[in-house]
Formats: C-alpha cells, structure tokens, sequence
C-alpha cells in the first residue's frame, strides 16, 4: 500500500523552528519527487516547497524563501521541511504529495497525498 504520512507539526511562537517529516512506504523516493504544500483556514491549498528524487533540485514559493530548506534522505525514505523564522501567516496543515516528475510536483499534479500535519504559529 503506497502511503506518505506527515510528522512534526505542532504549536510554535513567532520566530521559532519546526522540522517537518514526511515518510514514504509501499514505494522508493528513488523515483518520486516530493511536494509540501499548505492550506491555511479559508484559503486555497498552496505549494511551498519541492524536491526531485535525487534531490539535485528545489523549489520554493516566494512566501517561504530564505525560511525553509527541503531536503530528503532516501535511505530513510522520508523528506523534511525545516522551517524557520515562522510567521503567523505560516499557520496551516502541512501536506506532502508525490508525483514521478519534479515539474508535475510543483505543477501541483501530484498522484499520492499524506493526511497532513497542523502547524500554528501564534505567542
């Protein structure tokens, strides 16, 4: 059974860190490349930062940029997303995705999503 499954969310103060994971099973990241994406309260889910599979190639959306690093380790199967310097408006349910080209991945063409992982950031 091919499954992603989000870890890391969690409630953190403006300015601090969280490292999200997301662990693959039932499938290799060797041929997958990996998406983040978000959606906050009343809003359309957005992309925020992807990965090919060997991990020679990013993404990130303008919002984020400079703030959060996506990085993967196929020989644990997983992706992270360290995000820092959080803000307010980066309160959301974190998704990752997958889809067998990076373009697809950041074109939001995905064919596998996680459940999600909260993250708030609020003093």
């Amino acid at each position: 059974q091919l499954q992603l499954v989000e870890s890391g969310g969690g409630l953190v103060q403006p300015g601090g860190s969280l490292r999200l994971s997301c662990a693959a099973s039932g499938f290799t990241l060797d041929y997958y490349a990996i998406g983040w994406f978000r959606q906050a309260p009343g809003k359309e889910r957005e992309g925020v930062s992807c990965i090919s599979s060997s991990g020679g190639s990013t993404y990130y959306a303008d919002s984020v940029k400079g703030r959060f690093t996506i990085s993967t380790d196929n020989a644990k199967n997983t992706v992270y997303l360290q995000m820092n310097s959080l803000k307010p408006e980066d309160t959301a349910v974190y998704y990752c995705a997958a889809a067998s080209a990076f373009r697809a991945v950041v074109a939001g063409r995905v064919d596998y999503w996680g459940q999600g992982t909260r993250v708030t950031v609020s003093s």
